[in-house]
């Protein structure tokens, strides 16, 4: 690969579909740009990459727009939790309990 580009992946899942699109960006592409250069908005409706929550390799990152990716990276695009996870093992817990 040139030393001016760098192969990076962008991944979404919902838990019907899942897409992860391999990419080679230049060097300095921040993790939103490679987001939208990815076109994985595309392939979900809804997904609005602007404000979605991201990270790399499950760490989250604060500010998607300003962080710069390094070769090999990928960018991990997180949807809202449905319900709290505190809330689901408490029902879970009331669940066994009257089994």
């Amino acid at each position: 690969m040139a030393a001016d580009r760098l192969h990076v992946e962008v991944v979404y899942a919902l838990p019907e579909k899942q897409r992860l699109i391999a990419l080679d960006v230049p060097v300095g592409t921040t993790m939103l740009e490679a987001a939208r250069e990815s076109g994985i908005a595309e392939h979900f409706e809804g997904l609005d990459l602007e404000r979605a929550a991201m990270g790399v390799f499950g760490k989250a990152e604060p500010a998607p727009a300003q962080r710069v990716l390094v070769d090999g990276e990928r960018v991990e695009i997180y949807r809202p939790l449905k319900i709290d996870p505190k809330a689901a093992r408490k029902a879970r817990a009331q669940r066994a309990g009257k089994d």
